[in-house]
Parts: C-alpha cells; structure tokens; sequence
C-alpha cells in the first residue's frame, strides 16, 4: 500500500540491515506476492551489497564533513584566543613599567599576529579544498537514493502484475480468462522492461561510483596535508624567531623553573598572602 498516493493493496514488509544501512526484504507471508522468483537471489544479494557499501560510504562522508567543519573552527578559534592573549597583555600596566616586559610581550603579540594570519589562510586552503569537494560529493547520494527507490517501486509493480498473471494462468481457460491473461500479459512487459532496465543501470553504476571516491578525494587529502606542512611550517620559523628574541640565554628549563619557585615563595612570604 503507498501511504502518499492511498492506492494499491496491502502488504507486509520488514527492513533487513546491509552494513549501516537498510534495505528492504519481503517477508514470506504476503498478500499479492507471485510464487515465480523473478529475481535470482545472487542478482538481489549484489544488489544489496552494493547499495549497503554506498550507504556507508554516504554516512563516513558525512561524518568527515562534520568533523572537517570542528576542526576548522577549533584551528581559528585557537590561533584567535592566542592573539586576544598577546593583546591583553599589552594593554597590562607591567609593559609600562618594564621596558624588557614590554618587548617581550610586543614579539609575542607579533608572532600570534602572524600565526593567526598564516592559519587563516590554512582554514581557506582546506575549505576549497576538502570541504567544498566534501559537500559536492555529498549532494550526489540523494539523487542515488531516489533512483534506489524507484528500482523499488518498479519491482513492487512488477511483482504484483506477476502475481495476477499468474492468478489467471491457474484458473480455467475460459473466454474472458484468456482476455485477462492477454491484457495483463501485455501490461507486464513494460513494467518488467522498467525493472530490469533500472536494476541493471544500478548495478552497473554503483560499483563504478563506489570505486570513484578514490579519485575523487585523492587530490582533497594530498591539498590538506600540504596546507599543514606549510602551515606548521611557517610555525616553525615564527616560533624560532620568538624564542631567539625573548630567549635568555645560558639558562636551562630547570633553571628557569627554578627561577621562578623562588620568586612564587617571595610573593607567598608576603604578610598579605600569608595563611592564617
């Protein structure tokens, strides 16, 4: 029975899994079922498979686009809270009274300035790149779906033209029997021509847009991990050219933690932070 158009007879049905999608199965007991299998069961098995792989190449494709779009904001969102930082600090009252402090903070402030910049142009490399071609790829599964639906509507009609053959092929061959068969005969082949044309197009094409993604995002993943060579790249100089100018030298890491424990408990002996 089609619930959007309220016409035809009928019959039950249940949805059988294929990898992360579901395909439809015709259950044993139905109502205006015919008895002919008119579908070799290895056919409808390669059917369903195929279909089931493009259902989850559909699902990780969108999957990717989402976590793509997270990964972007997160890169922009992290290069800017740097800048607003470096930003922060210069308008602190310290960089006034200390003129090392001040362009200390000023080469720093100078550097997120410079990453930010450098990781916009990262993000706009990958939104043409991978996202776009992300998005393109994606909008080509509705129309897919839709064809993998009419395939269905086709076989229902086919099935059910079968089955009334064969209901008349059983009775007596009467007059007005054999009017029947030859009218329904004749609706048939149509209907049975548009089932097989459809199915064999699917399974023809499905296979060659499957093995298409390779080529297809190929090029997208070699542009995204080239925008991060050159991203981190660039990262390596800027950062080398901060450490260079706010660097002290003959001092280790340990020295300078140690540095700054001892300065931490000067502040601590303060009567003014002192516990009670």
């Amino acid at each position: 029975y089609d619930f959007i158009s309220g016409k035809g007879r009928v019959e039950w049905k249940c949805w059988r899994l294929i990898g992360r999608g579901a395909v439809m199965s015709w259950i044993p007991f139905k109502i205006g079922q015919p008895k002919k299998q008119i579908i070799p069961k290895t056919v409808e098995r390669d059917f369903e498979r195929e279909y089931g792989k493009l259902q989850q190449l559909e699902d990780q494709t969108k999957k990717l686009q989402k976590h793509m779009k997270k990964s972007t904001e997160a890169d922009l969102a992290m290069s800017k809270s740097a800048v607003k930082i470096s930003s922060d600090l210069l308008s602190n009252p310290l960089c006034e009274q200390d003129p090392a402090f001040l362009a200390m903070v000023t080469a720093l402030d100078t550097a997120m300035k410079r990453m930010d910049a450098f990781n916009q142009e990262k993000v706009n490399q990958i939104q043409k790149t991978v996202t776009d071609p992300l998005k393109k790829f994606s909008s080509v599964f509705p129309s897919l779906n839709m064809a993998v639906k009419r395939r269905e509507q086709s076989l229902q009609d086919y099935k059910r033209l079968q089955s009334r053959l064969e209901k008349y092929e059983e009775k007596e061959k009467t007059g007005p029997v054999l009017a029947k068969l030859h009218q329904v005969r004749e609706e048939l082949r149509p209907v049975r021509e548009d089932f097989e044309a459809k199915n064999k197009q699917l399974l023809e094409e499905m296979p060659k847009f499957y093995s298409s993604r390779i080529d297809y995002f190929k090029p997208s993943f070699e542009a995204l991990i080239r925008a991060q060579v050159v991203f981190y790249t660039e990262m390596h100089k800027i950062f080398g050219d901060l450490t260079e100018q706010i660097d002290e030298p003959g001092l280790t890491d340990e020295q300078r933690e140690e540095e700054n424990e001892a300065k931490l408990n000067e502040l601590r002996a303060l009567s003014i932070v002192a516990d009670d």
